[in-house]
């Protein structure tokens, strides 16, 4: 169903899988997909008949929402704010499958030498649930071509927090429903094409010159430092440096500066559509909107034209009494997250 048609549903599921509540009148529903990070998501329920007593054993951790966009599942994840409220409303706010990560640190320690960055996001998510699995699946899109030493100490840290961490050195993650999907920071799987006419409200294009460096340091633990980069010929030296200490190993480092500079030089230039709305016409499928993919952008509305491949770094889904709104954000290809 195109941009724009989508008409939600949601429901309350328990740990053992069965059903709590159905959502029956939905007033307001909010989801996203973000790159490198949680997503969240946002329902408010007027409810009716026995609805009421079913919303009220709603209880955060315990319980998921899940939300459907024309019957197709969508959106789910842990309940972490349910809000009952005077005027007979409840206000569920929920985060996705990777919210648990955050909540578990790594239950043995091991040493990787040399290891593919797709490999060790796979242990720590693994290791993350292999205790209290609450439902999920890994899906490596493709191997990161980053191999590097990485260490981890039984219950030292959030396993959430070392994910990220490996998404600073060349990979990229996100959620799809109860999916884990693990992929090159490079990857741009094309999902659609978008110009002028699919964006009614009008693009801003942004060249982010706080984000422009030239060449980069990493300095990771036990003394070990990557490098990458210099004088530029055309903008000069501009020098970032960084901590990362879980890598271990110079080629690591190296790769994790690379993996930087790739993001920063040229100065990074992007579609600010946090306010933006697609067009009903929009020539892309919502579900195939995932962070990680590419869409081919055209814009000559501005001073600045564009024609070129941008990755989705988030998508944001809204419906309220005046129907579905489709918002995306959008970097250059190859760009990191």
């Amino acid at each position: 169903m195109p941009v724009g048609y989508g008409s939600h549903t949601a429901r309350i599921i328990d740990r053992d899988g069965a059903v709590v509540a159905n959502a029956s009148v939905l007033l307001e529903v909010e989801w996203n997909r973000v790159l490198d990070d949680i997503s969240t998501a946002r329902i408010l329920v007027q409810p009716d008949g026995d609805c009421c007593g079913q919303m009220a054993r709603v209880r955060a951790w315990r319980h998921k929402l899940m939300i459907y966009r024309n019957a197709s599942p969508c959106w789910e994840g842990p309940i972490v704010s349910p809000e009952w409220r005077t005027d007979g409303t409840v206000e569920i706010q929920a985060m996705d499958v990777l919210a648990w990560l955050d909540r578990r640190v790594p239950h043995q320690s091991i040493r990787f030498t040399g290891e593919e960055l797709a490999s060790v996001a796979g242990w720590l998510i693994e290791d993350g649930f292999l205790p209290d699995d609450p439902g999920h699946t890994v899906e490596v899109i493709g191997p990161t071509r980053v191999r590097g030493d990485r260490q981890y100490v039984k219950d030292v840290g959030q396993t959430g927090d070392h994910l990220r961490d490996l998404a600073a050195t060349g990979l990229d993650f996100t959620a799809v429903g109860s999916r884990i999907l693990l992929l090159p920071e490079d990857h741009c799987g094309r999902v659609g094409s978008l110009s002028d006419t699919d964006f009614p409200d009008g693009l801003v294009i942004v060249e982010d010159g706080h984000a422009l460096a030239t060449r980069w340091v990493v300095h990771g633990s036990e003394g070990v430092a990557g490098e990458a980069g210099g004088v530029d010929p055309y903008y000069g030296l501009l020098e970032q440096y960084v901590e990362e200490t879980s890598i271990l190993d110079e080629t690591s480092a190296t790769m994790a500066a690379q993996s930087k500079l790739r993001a920063s030089l040229p100065a990074p230039v992007f579609i600010d559509s946090q306010e933006t709305t697609l067009a009903p016409e929009a020539a892309v499928d919502v579900p195939s909107l995932v962070p990680g993919w590419c869409v081919d952008v055209t814009t000559t509305a501005t001073c600045r034209n564009i024609s070129q491949s941008l990755k989705i770094l988030g998508v944001k889904v809204t419906e309220d009494g005046d129907g579905e709104q489709v918002k995306v954000q959008l970097t250059p290809a190859g760009l990191g997250g």
